[in-house]
């Protein structure tokens, strides 16, 4: 009996040893996943959440500005309009000499 409680020792530390080099393969399998993810999102171009939030924040000021220059070109258009122009006398044409 002795004998075989060694046996059944010796399986149950093979595998908790098993159990223990999976799950460290495991860990060094995401880590490498992890890097190689990063780096194929790295040469995409893509931007943290930073940069982004910040060009959004320049887009909106940059439509809100937008939007005044575009009400005060109207109110200068209306105000332009409402002016009457000036009248000129044309100078008349000039024919075409003959035969050139």
């Amino acid at each position: 009996m002795q004998t075989r409680n060694r046996v059944l020792d010796d399986l149950a530390r093979v595998a908790a040893g098993a159990l223990g080099v999976a799950a460290g393969m495991r860990r060094e399998a995401e880590e490498v996943l992890k890097a190689q993810f990063a780096a194929v999102l790295g040469g995409e171009g893509l931007v943290t959440r930073e940069e982004f939030d910040a060009v959004k924040a320049m887009a909106t000021k940059a439509r809100a500005e937008n939007a005044k220059l575009a009400q005060r070109i109207d109110a200068l258009e209306a105000a332009l309009a409402g002016r009457k122009a000036p009248h000129r006398k044309r100078a008349p044409a000039k024919k075409p000499a003959a035969g050139k």
